[in-house]
């Protein structure tokens, strides 16, 4: 039989069956050289029935190879297997379905709690002195730290935010990191205002980190980490710029900074 034969036999289109060609998965039985016509024998047509319930029932191209050669009975225990899997599957999916709403309930429980401490940190906070800021600046940076936590789809397009309860940075690891470039480093400071504009020119839609070790005196780390955030993304809105900020306790009694580029 030809290709064209073979697929009005099997009800398929010729396509298909050079597909299982290229595949290694149903071979003419031979091939003229001059023409390069597929032929094929009539007890093919039994492989492809075979080949066509296995891929529909979900079998890789591995697997059916393997089962082709197989009697019968062992395809059809094979089958049972692949019920029994996609049994088990769906029990799973069924049970994430009910857990589904506890656990959405219980993390915008967790942001809550999270957005309210952040809250309260920024609210004790005085960010005169540290940042040059005035009084109206930080309560545009509040509101949108607090407004990020309304959208958490604003998370890829805005700072990072730094919860209370943060794990503390491997600031040694991300200096190490070779996917990160250093853009800028600073050593000895005593406020961030006294170098802010030395690196606030920076690249729309890349991702910075910036890195802090603070001396014991400068408390609440983490409003001093979200307002460092919040006058970037005042600085650069709606740019496609990504922010992360890192705080850690100076071991020097000095405050150092790093800015690095993710590359």
């Amino acid at each position: 039989m030809t290709i064209r034969d073979l697929s009005r036999l099997c009800g398929c289109n010729p396509q298909t069956l050079r597909y299982y060609d290229s595949v290694g998965l149903l071979k003419p039985a031979r091939v003229d050289s001059w023409t390069g016509y597929r032929f094929y024998d009539r007890e093919q047509a039994l492989t492809f029935v075979k080949i066509k319930n296995l891929q529909k029932a979900g079998f890789t191209i591995a697997e059916i190879k393997s089962l082709l050669d197989r009697e019968d009975s062992e395809i059809f225990r094979a089958f049972e297997i692949k019920i029994a899997q996609a049994e088990r599957r769906l029990s799973e999916i069924k049970q994430i379905q009910k857990s589904y709403q506890t656990e959405m309930t219980d993390m915008q429980k967790k942001l809550q709690e999270v957005r309210d401490a952040v809250r309260r940190s920024m609210e004790r906070y005085d960010p005169t002195e540290e940042f040059g800021i005035d009084r109206d600046t930080y309560a545009k940076i509040t509101e949108l730290v607090d407004g990020v936590f309304e959208d958490l789809m604003a998370l890829e397009d805005a700072a990072v935010l730094e919860g209370p309860d943060a794990p503390e940075p491997q600031i040694e690891e991300l200096l190490g990191d070779p996917a990160c470039e250093l853009v800028y480093e600073n050593h000895g400071w005593k406020f961030v205002k006294d170098f802010f504009p030395q690196w606030s020119d920076l690249q729309a839609g890349r991702e910075y980190s910036l890195l802090f070790r603070l001396a014991p005196g400068k408390a609440n780390r983490t409003a001093f980490a979200n307002t460092a955030l919040g006058m970037l993304c005042l600085l650069y809105p709606k740019n496609g710029m990504k922010w992360s900020c890192n705080t850690a306790e100076s071991q020097d009694g000095l405050n150092h900074f790093w800015l690095l580029l993710r590359r």
